[in-house]
């Protein structure tokens, strides 16, 4: 996104070809749940792209692609619902999550900004958030790996997903 930003159009159009194959499955999913037709995801498709690339000049360089992506994609699916299902006309926003909920394709996308945010973090940080909270090691197991006391892995962890939080979500000063 930020190559096409720059006037990349190679990358641009690039992004867009991997946009639609993501799009278009995450569409056929999500309206494959209530009974609605590929005919119906590739419509959304279409719009959700229009509107990517309408929009692409309210994307911050510094925020996750990710994201802000799927934030279009869940409120097109959801206007769309709502305008062609009476039963959805009234459902709020934030009670819409059963019908916009990720699929296991999007663990691929949340890996890939989970793997660029942790490499912000020092080496030892990485190592004891992987093995405790990714793995699923002991405290134990995960000092025996990574050649830490146990102590330091504990304070690893709160202080790597202390520092992780802070990039996540900083907090705005006045």
């Amino acid at each position: 996104m930020t190559a096409g930003l720059d006037g990349d159009a190679a990358a641009y159009r690039m992004l867009l070809e991997r946009l639609s194959q993501h799009l278009r499955s995450y569409y056929r999913g999500r309206l494959s749940r209530v009974g609605r037709g590929d005919f119906e995801a590739e419509d959304l498709l279409q719009e959700t792209l229009l509107a990517i690339h309408t929009r692409r000049h309210t994307y911050d360089r510094a925020e996750f692609f990710t994201p802000w992506m799927h934030a279009i994609a869940r409120y097109k699916l959801i206007d769309y619902l709502r305008h062609t299902n009476s039963s959805y006309r009234d459902v709020p926003l934030e009670d819409a999550g059963e019908l916009t909920s990720h699929a296991d394709h999007d663990g691929v996308e949340s890996s890939i900004d989970l793997r660029r945010l942790m490499a912000r973090l020092p080496v030892k940080m990485q190592q004891a958030i992987k093995y405790v909270k990714l793995d699923g090691l002991s405290v134990a197991e995960a000092a025996r790996r990574s050649g830490m006391t146990e102590s330091a892995v504990k304070i690893s962890i709160h202080r790597g997903l202390k520092a992780l939080s802070a990039v996540i979500r900083p907090e705005h000063k006045t």
